[in-house]
């Protein structure tokens, strides 16, 4: 298996000031990792590893030298690891780095979820927001969309509007929603869809009283999906 990095090496001169970038090289090691990892897939591993620890945020975060808040992010694919962070998240976990990718880089040319397989997936939950994701294509895990149904409880909303790169596609399926979406507000209904860069503040406010169920489509930089 194989990873991609980019080397610098120094020349080695009287000044020892010139340096050149090589060219991205291959080096065998024995995981595969690769930025375009499905990063909803890599952030749920994460999590079920520290809570199979009964690990805090806090603690791993200690433990690997990193803030709470960026950590949290991981964990709600909102932010990819880079390969040095990833290695020290797992050995705060007390696993190696192969255990957090193995299975991650598998591709099946076609997978069918049925309705009663779906995976809930924390995202952000909260005692204000207590929307429900349900993964619709985890049987796949390098994949390069992430759709999800989302059920918004009535009265229901992210506490702020948050972004993160990519692109988004949103169908509303059942009841009413706002869609926030930096100083703009839409109110779209059952059949309205939206399609938007996540690189502006959104989020989705159920403000009435009966459930919202959305379709949610995701798309990341590079194949890494995150909303």
């Amino acid at each position: 298996m194989k990873v991609w990095v980019r080397c610098r090496e120094r020349s080695v001169t009287e000044s020892r000031v010139a340096a050149r970038w090589l060219p991205t090289v291959v080096i065998a090691v024995g995981f595969a990792y690769h930025p375009a990892m499905n990063l909803v897939e890599l952030a749920q591993r994460i999590r079920a590893f520290r809570l199979d620890r009964r690990l805090t945020l806090d603690e791993v975060a200690s433990r690997a030298g990193l803030t709470p808040g960026w950590l949290s992010k991981v964990e709600n694919f909102r932010i990819t690891p880079s390969l040095p962070a990833l290695a020290k998240i797992a050995e705060a976990l007390g696993v190696s780095t192969a255990d957090l990718v193995a299975g991650l880089d598998n591709k099946p040319a076609l997978v069918v979820v049925r309705a009663n397989e779906r995976k809930v997936v924390e995202r952000d939950r909260s005692r204000e927001n207590t929307t429900v994701y349900e993964a619709l294509a985890h049987k796949r895990p390098n994949r390069a969309m992430d759709p999800f149904l989302l059920t918004i409880p009535p009265g229901v909303a992210r506490e702020q509007p948050l972004a993160h790169e990519g692109e988004e596609f949103l169908m509303v399926q059942q009841g009413t929603i706002e869609f926030e979406f930096d100083d703009q507000s839409e109110l779209l209904r059952q059949g309205d869809a939206i399609y938007f860069d996540s690189s502006v503040p959104h989020r989705i406010i159920n403000s009435y009283k009966r459930p919202a169920v959305v379709l949610c489509v995701f798309h990341g930089p590079s194949g890494t999906a995150a909303t």
